[in-house]
């Protein structure tokens, strides 16, 4: 079950911690990968190298911060609710680019577009669940 931890706005949560901790092995994994591999993925995926570098630079920041905050004794309900609110705007982005035609995606790239899409939907889904249990 839940637990109420010190201050009124944190909680523990294993849902919630383990939701946290996996979206930050997937956004880190995919940071480095951007920043490490980024004019390979740029010729793979119809992405311009200068994009994915400052993308796979936040996902390493946003991993590194995650991480930070699953391993805190105590989860602060308005980060996750931030957390959860990137994540969002990540998918709403990702739709963005698909509908909007920024770059030159090939086939490949829709398809990462979308997979990333829908693996970040699913860990802001398990997020929410987690934070829901929480109340």
């Amino acid at each position: 079950m839940t637990t109420i931890a010190t201050p009124a706005h944190t909680v523990d949560a294993k849902l919630l911690r383990f939701a946290l901790k996996q979206d930050a092995i997937g956004s880190g994994a995919n940071g480095v990968v951007y920043v490490v591999a980024a004019a390979i993925f740029g010729q793979m995926f119809g992405l311009p190298a200068a994009f994915l570098y400052p993308v796979g630079a936040f996902l390493i920041a946003f991993a590194a911060a995650l991480l930070a905050l699953a391993s805190r004794p105590g989860v602060s309900r308005p980060v996750a609710v931030v957390v959860i609110a990137v994540n969002i705007a990540w998918v709403a982005a990702s739709v963005e680019l698909l509908v909007a035609g920024w770059f030159p995606l090939t086939g490949l790239g829709v398809a990462l577009v979308i997979a990333q899409a829908v693996v970040v939907a699913g860990f802001t889904a398990l997020q929410f669940a987690g934070l829901r249990r929480t109340i």
